[in-house]
């Protein structure tokens, strides 16, 4: 990822995605400290004051209408969720505490040199809202470490699964099972004052992220290598290892992991698997509760399996024209899939405008490490192609390729071949993103979830005059 605006070639491609921001965030302020939880408790009495403040100033402001359509297609379009950890623009694409893919890619510090960023960086900033240091991202990545081994009970309770069992039904029952060490359910039982809310769901998630690696790892050994488990290895960081224990012992499979974890962790609120683990979060139910439900919306076919469906389609492409289809043959396949009433999956996108900076980063890795790769190849045709035709049919609001539109290429690639374990890796990486917002929605003291539903009577009799 790092140096993705100094190659030749991508300039168009980065320019439709990337602007200059003023960051404006409270949680602004550097500390030299390595201990991420002391940084932490050091920002959260500064946030609840500013949402204090902005609750007596602006809280009875509108944020916006709310139309029947929105009402009836999903929500969609409401402003109705606060999400400190990440925002998406329309134009910009995802920015993470106010920084874009490009400039975290410059700023977060990695494992080699040129290498990509670490995912435990990321989690300082989702966290604290500053960028950290080298020695705070080791200081991180030892304290991960120190709790990723998994219980023994949550071994037995995968293998006594039936081995059919897809992976994402393993990896929610996985988290489940490790819900009895809850720190957050112990002290609530106890009782705890609501201020310090905090803290024990910080233990909870702090726990939950360093275990994700073995546990994942450990589902794909049993399911796809006979059970042959791989120790982690003290030398490694959290998604070096993550690969590691998969067996993937070469450095350009574990810096696609590093790539991969980092990229998926967070976006904004209001997805299914963000919106699922802060709605169950707000019962008070533990981070291993709520993961476990964003888990579940995650599996659905709407949401996490994107990437496979890409890859089904270029599979499809590559057995009907070849390896290396001419631009021609290329148009020619996507006019007749639109006009069959199919999508070409991976283009578009509920928000974005523009080229996904998560597909351009991908793109980076893919020219610098598989240039010749046939599927890559393929890919890049698309690029080239599809977004005209998208446009010429004046029916599509964003004609550009999105995240999912690269992943399942670069692990195919790297010989991560079983497509029912990739939102495995896709929910390793985004309890990152929604375990932060979750410390942070407990620090805030925000509410249980209830919006307002109608029926459709009401929504007859307002608009018809009766």
């Amino acid at each position: 990822m790092r140096g993705i605006g100094k190659l030749r070639g991508l300039g168009s491609l980065l320019s439709k995605n990337l602007g200059e921001q003023p960051i404006i965030d409270g949680t602004r302020g550097i500390s030299n400290s390595t201990d991420l939880k002391s940084v932490l408790a050091e920002k959260i009495p500064q946030q609840q004051e500013r949402l204090k403040a902005i609750k007596k100033s602006y809280g009875s402001k509108q944020m916006g209408g709310v139309s029947v359509d929105m009402v009836i297609g999903g929500m969609r379009g409401i402003t109705g969720l606060l999400w400190e950890t990440s925002l998406l623009d329309p134009d910009e694409g995802i920015r993470f505490r106010g920084y874009s893919i490009p400039e975290l890619q410059e700023k977060l510090p990695s494992a080699i040199p040129d290498g990509e960023p670490l995912p435990e960086g990321l989690m300082w900033l989702l966290l604290t809202g500053e960028l950290p240091n080298k020695e705070q991202v080791a200081a991180l990545s030892a304290d991960l470490r120190s709790r990723a081994a998994l219980p023994d009970h949550v071994n037995a309770t995968l293998k006594a699964m039936h081995p059919n069992t897809h992976p994402m039904t393993q990896f929610s029952a996985g988290v489940l099972a490790l819900q009895p060490e809850s720190t957050f359910a112990a002290a609530y039982e106890k009782g705890i004052n609501k201020m310090q809310y905090w803290d024990p769901v910080y233990e909870d998630t702090m726990n939950l992220i360093a275990k994700l690696p073995a546990l994942a790892s450990t589902i794909y050994r049993n399911v796809y290598k006979g059970g042959d488990l791989i120790e982690a290895d003290p030398n490694l960081d959290w998604a070096a290892n993550l690969a590691h224990q998969m067996g993937f012992q070469d450095q350009e499979t574990q810096e696609l992991m590093r790539l991969y974890q980092t990229i998926h962790t967070d976006h904004e609120g209001g997805n299914v698997s963000a919106h699922a683990t802060h709605l169950v979060g707000s019962a008070l139910s533990d981070p291993y509760f709520s993961f476990s439900a964003g888990l579940n919306g995650l599996a659905g076919p709407l949401h996490g399996l994107a990437n496979q469906e890409v890859l089904s389609w270029l599979f499809r492409v590559r057995d009907e024209l070849g390896d290396t289809p001419s631009k021609d043959q290329v148009k020619d396949f996507v006019w007749a899939t639109l006009k069959s009433g199919r999508v070409v999956p991976g283009y578009g996108h509920a928000v974005l405008r523009k080229t996904d900076p998560r597909y351009a980063c991908q793109r980076v890795f893919a020219m610098k490490h598989l240039p010749d790769d046939p599927m890559f190849r393929l890919v890049s045709l698309f690029y080239e192609v599809v977004p005209s035709i998208l446009q010429e049919t004046g029916k599509v609001k964003n004609p550009w390729p999105n995240v999912d539109a690269h992943s399942g290429v670069l692990l195919q690639y790297y010989g991560i071949k079983e497509q029912n374990f990739y939102t495995v890796l896709f929910g390793v990486s985004r309890a990152i993103g929604v375990l932060s917002q979750a410390v942070w929605s407990r620090a805030l003291g925000l509410p249980i979830e209830r919006p307002k539903s109608v029926t459709m009577d009401v929504i007859e009799k307002k608009f018809s005059g009766t």
